[in-house]
């Protein structure tokens, strides 16, 4: 707060939508071309815009990454990562068709199966994080959504 004015300046965590795209048991991974971590795979996703809801915003990262047009099944994880002052709501979705292309901030696309995600080349550490629990709740229609402690 501003001791002269009285101005108060808010800093607040910033808000991280995606989702775990499967097509046939297969997941869509983006290879990142921009930093941070260019060159890494990663699921799509990215900052919320004003105005969106957060469904809203993984649909769009979805089309803007990977031009994947989307259904949104269910919120899969709530991950808070306070030393980078993010919050992530990753969810579960269908591609409604096998057919991306590489967009903006993307130079690369793959549908994975599971025994050749590249774990080593994985950008974030959310990445295996939400990975890890769309596997665990694979086939299941009701689960609660995963969340972390302290980060981790």
């Amino acid at each position: 707060m501003c001791n002269d004015c009285g101005f108060v300046y808010y800093e607040n965590p910033k808000l991280v939508v995606g989702s775990v795209c499967e097509w046939s048991g297969r997941i869509l991974l983006c290879k990142r071309s921009i930093e941070p971590r260019s060159g890494y795979w990663t699921i799509p996703a990215g900052f919320m815009e004003t105005g969106e809801t957060t469904i809203q915003g993984a649909e769009r990262e979805a089309w803007e990454e990977a031009r994947a047009k989307i259904e949104i099944d269910s919120l899969l994880g709530i991950y808070n990562i306070p030393r980078i002052s993010q919050v992530q709501l990753l969810y579960r979705a269908r591609l409604l068709s096998p057919d991306v292309e590489v967009g903006e901030e993307t130079s690369e696309l793959r549908l994975f199966e599971w025994d050749e995600i590249p774990w080593d080349d994985l950008a974030f550490p959310s990445v295996p994080w939400v990975l890890e629990h769309w596997r665990e709740v694979k086939g299941k229609d009701v689960f609660a959504p995963f969340t972390n402690v302290d980060g981790e």
